[in-house]
């Protein structure tokens, strides 16, 4: 007896109670993080990630979308200017060239993008395999949301735009890759049946 009147619990009982309660908040830990890990898509970085970009004067940099051009176009406020950026490694049916009509998809894909980023604060990470500007003088970047998903992968992933690789291998082809795999696999956006399919792509 305890010097209360209660009864005292010997010591190996104690160490079992306490081996039990670890193993029980163990397996909840394991099931927690698998459902997690299910649940969250491999393009949501963290943080400290997102600013780990090739150019130095961008880390850490927040930039807003002030429109959507296209499915693969934005234009950002940048360094106290409008700047076009060229997502890096996709491509998406054109809506505004003057010198094409309006290709099939192009509209879902540049409504799509106006869903997700039209007025959104942006990360921007540039890739030297791909050198800083295209031919028509638009910034090349990867671009990700506050949340840490990169919108090129996104777009692919969800069947709005299709992997585009030009001249050169860029640092996340096989990713991007993979996601259009996954989207033509699930006919997804543009891959499925009453879609337009690839052969109406144009690149």
């Amino acid at each position: 007896m305890s010097a209360h009147g209660g009864a005292t619990i010997p010591r190996g009982a104690k160490r079992f109670i306490a081996a039990i309660l670890f193993f029980v908040v163990l397996a909840l830990l394991q099931e927690y993080n698998s459902k997690v890990g299910k649940a969250l898509p491999n393009d949501l970085l963290t943080r400290d990630e997102v600013r780990l970009t090739s150019d130095p004067k961008l880390v850490g940099n927040v930039y807003q979308v002030v429109r959507v051009v296209d499915g693969d176009t934005l234009s950002v406020r940048f360094e106290g200017k409008e700047e076009k950026v060229r997502l890096i490694g996709i491509n998406t049916p054109e809506t505004v060239d003057p010198r094409r009509p309006v290709e099939c998809f192009g509209k879902e894909a540049s409504n799509h993008m106006k869903e997700l980023a039209d007025a959104k604060s942006v990360f921007i990470e540039t890739d030297t395999t791909q050198g800083e500007r295209d031919k028509f003088g638009r910034l090349l970047a990867y671009v990700y949301l506050e949340d840490g998903q990169m919108l090129n992968r996104k777009m692919i992933a969800e069947g709005y735009a299709y992997e585009y690789t030009y001249l050169r291998p860029y640092k996340y082809q096989e990713d991007f890759k993979k996601a259009q795999n996954l989207a033509r696999a699930t006919k997804a956006g543009l891959w499925a049946d009453n879609a337009c399919g690839l052969k109406n792509i144009q690149k």
